[in-house]
């Protein structure tokens, strides 16, 4: 998450200060979850500071959310430790706690991007980029998401503000370069047909708008998944190595080819993929660059996000000792099974009601591709829905129902008959 100048090579891979003129390299680093079942944002949160820091970006220039309920959860085995693989080396040492809890915010980091203490004056560190016209700036974000949107812990960022603030940042010269990673499913629709390709932003995505991402390295001991397929694929090549040699073009070749299990995507500017990862992930100070040797093969065991939390049941079932455990096991599958049918014909009864005939209602719930354009009747349409019907830091899979909303809109539906449904579809659940 951050920019980097490397004018020269010395020794053994040392990064080198670069000119006065050259700028300094910043990052925000963001892990939108919180609860043990999302360890593996969090764990990926942690690696990529990690990664920032031994490459010489001063924590004065990394700014970190995350909610900070796993390093010392009662859950983990290992307190105050946080891994990122099987195996794995503590990640959590020494990680910045800038903005945790309810801190973590869409409206925190949105204030964060675009430099404004005021706002944030007496929240967390206080810390926001202060960048100029002469920096780089790195930015990652892991979390659950939904088309059009990424969450937060108690609420979520829409792509019209995402986008709103990324141009505010180029129009008032917070960087020179800008690199965003993201990782969520349907993190594609944050950046299809809205990331312009002429305000030197590069960006990746782990999925494609209409897709889920993928969650990875099941750990036996901890009972959850320890990180996500294509965070640990960028995260892992940039361990492994010569980031003052590699550049973001090598970097997405490799991690759209390992990540086989979505379609990971790259928009805006492709004129800056010639540029080097140290310029991005790397700092000024003189840092040993050299690369960690290559990883040990551990068992991949990738899985769909949507189907983590169903998995993780399926695995503990699987080794539980006792008929106890067994039973309660199997009572928590089916009440999550239980939900997933419940939001399903919650929806389902929305849509029914909401549409003109059955023709309607049935091209709403078939139709998961659809771009959206009618952006303040959905971002009003899934507030109501998440505050009326299912928050969705409880019902994660209310997620998967948004395109639902998405469809809806763009049939040209009054946002207040959508919302005026829920009110009486979800009061009628409850």
């Amino acid at each position: 998450m951050l920019a980097v100048l490397v004018l020269t090579l010395v020794g053994a891979s040392l990064a080198l200060p670069a000119p006065e003129n050259a700028g300094n390299h910043w990052a925000v680093v963001v892990a939108g979850s919180s609860g043990w079942g999302n360890y593996r944002h969090q764990a990926d949160a942690c690696h990529a500071y990690q990664i920032l820091h031994k490459n010489g970006i001063p924590d004065e220039r990394i700014i970190v959310f995350m909610y900070d309920d796993i390093a010392n959860n009662e859950e983990n085995p290992t307190p105050g430790i946080v891994i990122n693989r099987p195996n794995g080396t503590d990640v959590y040492h020494g990680v910045p706690k800038d903005y945790n809890n309810r801190n973590v915010t869409p409206e925190n980091f949105l204030n964060v991007l675009k430099g404004d203490k005021e706002a944030m004056a007496h929240i967390g560190s206080g810390k926001v980029l202060q960048s100029g016209p002469d920096d780089n700036v790195f930015v990652f974000f892991t979390d659950h998401g939904a088309p059009n949107l990424i969450a937060f812990p108690e609420s979520e960022l829409h792509v019209k503000d995402l986008e709103e603030a990324l141009q505010y940042m180029h129009d008032n010269n917070m960087y020179k370069n800008l690199v965003f990673y993201l990782e969520a499913c349907e993190s594609g629709s944050m950046f299809h047909r809205h990331l312009p390709d002429n305000i030197n932003i590069f960006a990746t995505s782990a999925s494609n708008p209409h897709e889920s991402s993928y969650a990875c390295y099941f750990d036996e001991k901890r009972e959850t998944y320890l990180g996500d397929v294509y965070s640990v694929k960028w995260m892992e090549d940039s361990d492994t190595e010569d980031l003052s040699k590699e550049t973001l073009q090598k970097q997405f070749k490799i991690v759209r080819r390992e990540t086989n299990t979505s379609h990971v995507r790259e928009y805006g500017d492709m004129a800056m993929k010639n540029m080097t990862l140290l310029e991005f992930q790397g700092g000024k100070s003189a840092v040993d660059l050299t690369p960690l040797p290559p990883y040990p093969e551990v068992p991949f065991d990738a899985v769909p996000a949507p189907e983590v939390k169903l998995e993780i049941l399926r695995r503990r079932l699987k080794s539980a000792e006792t008929e106890e455990q067994r039973d309660d096991i199997s009572d928590l599958i089916k009440q999550e099974f239980s939900e997933r049918k419940m939001i399903q014909e919650t929806v389902e009864a929305i849509v029914v009601k909401a549409t003109a005939d059955a023709d309607q209602a049935e091209l709403v719930l078939s139709d998961r591709t659809r771009d959206l354009t009618e952006h303040d009747c959905y971002k009003r349409a899934v507030t109501h829905f998440r505050r009326r019907c299912f928050p969705f830091n409880v019902y994660e899979h209310a997620l998967r129902h948004l395109y639902t909303l998405v469809n809806l809109c763009e049939e040209g539906l009054p946002v207040q008959q959508i919302t005026g449904v829920m009110d009486e579809v979800c009061i009628a659940r409850n």
